[in-house]
């Protein structure tokens, strides 16, 4: 029985592999005469590249590929063809310059999961309308306001740090980055409802990177009736908001006060897809960034030291910490500010973003093919020597310059670029603020600075820490 197995498995291999062979002659035909497809290797039939892919750091995988290729060629990951590009200038004609011949892509298990209407899913005047609401959300203006509210939900949050051992960090900055999350969108919401929130989103988080397989007792079907119940939820939050008749500024009052040019108000699933879809832009890319600021300041202890000169200025101007920080104290702190900028460019969280091209494309001599995904490489820009001397250096300085145009993308770039950049800097701020003038802290068992994804990259095991409070008369 067994060597029948073997014998059907072995089959299908061969003709799989002869049927690849004879499209792929037959799409060169096709495509004769017109530009050619940049170098590269397409891998196996079907599965392409995606074992070489997922099989070892992804940075190093891109990496080889650029430097046998160029900056510009092609592969086959979880079954679609692809093109990646390495330089500033590919990414601004893909992302700015001819943004409409690229249209954004995701995984559909993947959208379903945030919500089909989430903003970041679409283009077109729902898309400018939808991120118009959430840049007015966060407008500076809103900040301003945002700022003592941020700062007490850190100072609560890292008061549990004191207990001893944090056994996972990364997780502890996703708690603090939900909390501001859900301050940026309802505002000061009950505490029922931040539970209920809180605790049917963990089970969609965990969900949402799992193979998307819908049987009972699978993480992605216990995702999918938490999506349910999220929708639910929030819609008792509108009800109760809108008998209270309450017009707060935050985002789902913006959400629920828009009506377009033909007098059209967004339905209640296009809010809570909205909703959950900043709250997943939110969450982890910000929590991975403040878990990387401090290993990066742990690891360069002579700058930990400057940023702290830096941070107790401001800390004995408000009377050692009695007053809280004010907005204008945020936008006066150049060396942290520095700090963060680099972290982005180092940690790169958002290694590469996704496109579809809407048509076939040509651009550098070589085709991008309709249906084609096409993928700007973030990471490979930010850490290219080109661009950036000794990349691998975490060097704040070099931001005393500004960056070559489309060379720092850490919030991608163009229409689709974070609306909720300015929200993430002044969370980082705060949290440097507090941690440096009040705690030490020691980073347990992570040396040598591995990396692991989930799917965004942090430091191994979350970054295992112990926190220490200063006494005040060492300040």
């Amino acid at each position: 029985m067994d060597n029948i197995v073997s014998t059907i498995i072995y089959i299908l291999i061969l003709f799989s592999t002869a049927l690849y062979y004879c499209l792929s002659k037959n799409k060169e035909r096709t495509n004769k005469g017109r530009a050619k497809l940049p170098p590269g290797s397409m891998g196996w039939p079907y599965i392409g590249e995606t074992l070489q892919l997922y099989s070892q750091d992804p940075n190093v995988f891109f990496a080889q590929k650029q430097k046998r290729y160029g900056d510009m060629f092609k592969t086959k990951i979880l079954g679609c063809p692809c093109i990646m590009l390495a330089s500033p200038e590919a990414s601004r004609f893909v992302l700015v310059t001819h943004s409409h011949l690229f249209k954004p892509t995701y995984p559909r298990s993947k959208e379903t999961m945030i919500g089909p209407w989430a903003l970041f899913f679409h283009e077109g005047n729902y898309h400018t309308h939808l991120k118009k609401l959430v840049h007015n959300s966060l407008s500076p203006e809103a900040l301003r306001k945002l700022v003592p509210d941020i700062e007490a939900i850190i100072i609560s949050c890292m008061q549990t740090w004191e207990s001893g051992l944090i056994t996972n960090t990364f997780h502890e900055m996703k708690k603090l980055s939900f909390e501001v999350g859900i301050l940026a969108i309802f505002g000061h919401l009950e505490i029922k409802y931040k539970n209920a929130l809180k605790e049917n989103y963990s089970i969609v988080d965990k969900g949402y990177n799992s193979f998307p397989t819908n049987l009972p007792g699978t993480a992605y079907h216990k995702s999918l009736l938490a999506r349910e119940r999220l929708n639910q939820i929030i819609r008792e939050i509108i009800s109760e908001r809108k008998q209270k008749k309450l017009l707060d500024k935050d985002l789902l009052g913006y959400l629920l006060n828009f009506k377009d040019e033909r007098g059209q108000t967004l339905t209640e699933d296009q809010i809570a897809d909205n909703i959950i879809g900043v709250l997943f832009a939110a969450q982890d890319t910000t929590a991975s960034v403040l878990t990387w600021i401090l290993k990066y300041l742990h690891d360069n202890q002579k700058l930990l030291e400057a940023v702290k000169i830096e941070q107790r200025a401001v800390w004995t101007l408000n009377q050692e910490g009695e007053q809280p920080l004010t907005w204008a104290q945020t936008r006066n702190m150049p060396l942290t500010h520095k700090v963060i900028l680099e972290s982005l460019r180092m940690a790169s969280i958002i290694s590469f973003t996704f496109r579809e091209a809407v048509t076939d494309v040509e651009y550098d001599g070589f085709l991008i093919p309709k249906g084609w995904k096409v993928m700007p490489l973030f990471r490979n820009i930010h850490h290219n020597p080109d661009h950036f001397v000794d990349p691998k250096s975490f060097d704040p300085a070099r931001f005393e310059v500004a960056p070559k145009p489309n060379t720092f993308m850490p919030f991608g770039s163009g229409a689709h670029a974070c609306p909720g950049n300015d929200l993430a800097k002044l969370e980082m701020l705060i949290l440097i603020h507090h941690v440096v003038t009040k705690y030490r802290w020691e980073l347990v068992g992570s040396k040598g600075g591995k990396v692991q994804y989930s799917p965004f990259p942090v430091p191994l095991n979350g970054l295992p820490a112990k926190f220490y409070k200063e006494p005040t008369t060492n300040q």
